[in-house]
């Protein structure tokens, strides 16, 4: 379910420190009913995601779409990702979130930020947008938790302005 930017942006979330200069562009509430220790659960699931065998035909078609549109467009070519057209936020990381343990991702073309014990972030860069994934664990109106998931955005020029409208 979709909620308002609020529900992400008046949390304590150390992902506001990092980059302030990012627009929150969606924040949902994700169906991942848990307990207060069941983040790394949610966390582990997403990293080890495979969208091209998800079990969604929807979901599948979605993303080879997306991935066939940023073949032809070169979006997604490597010079164009973290470290190379942007700098990774990993440089704008403190030092107890930089030395901490973060999950890799398995076949989604994010990079992990950091992983606290409710909030992971990763970012992911193309000619269109440098992003932010980032999730956190929540206490939800029946005494237990959800995951709850933000997208955060810096759009490249023009193009990505547009594309961001769409």
């Amino acid at each position: 379910m979709r909620l308002p930017k609020d529900a992400h942006t008046s949390r304590p979330w150390r992902i506001h420190e990092i980059c302030p200069d990012f627009r929150v562009e969606d924040v949902w509430a994700l169906p991942t009913p848990g307990g207060p220790d069941d983040f790394p659960r949610l966390v582990s699931t997403v990293a080890t995601s495979d969208p091209e065998h998800e079990s969604s035909r929807a979901a599948r078609l979605l993303w080879a779409i997306r991935w066939k549109i940023g073949r032809l467009l070169g979006w997604d070519e490597p010079g164009a990702g973290v470290g190379s057209r942007v700098p990774t936020l990993m440089d704008r990381l403190p030092a107890d979130l930089l030395d901490a343990p973060r999950p890799a991702f398995d076949e989604l073309p994010f990079s992990s930020l950091y992983l606290t014990g409710d909030e992971f972030a990763a970012e992911v860069a193309n000619r269109t947008v440098h992003g932010v994934m980032h999730l956190g664990w929540v206490a939800d109106e029946t005494g237990g938790y959800r995951g709850q998931m933000a997208v955060l955005v810096k759009p490249n020029g023009l193009f990505g302005n547009a594309y961001m409208a769409v």
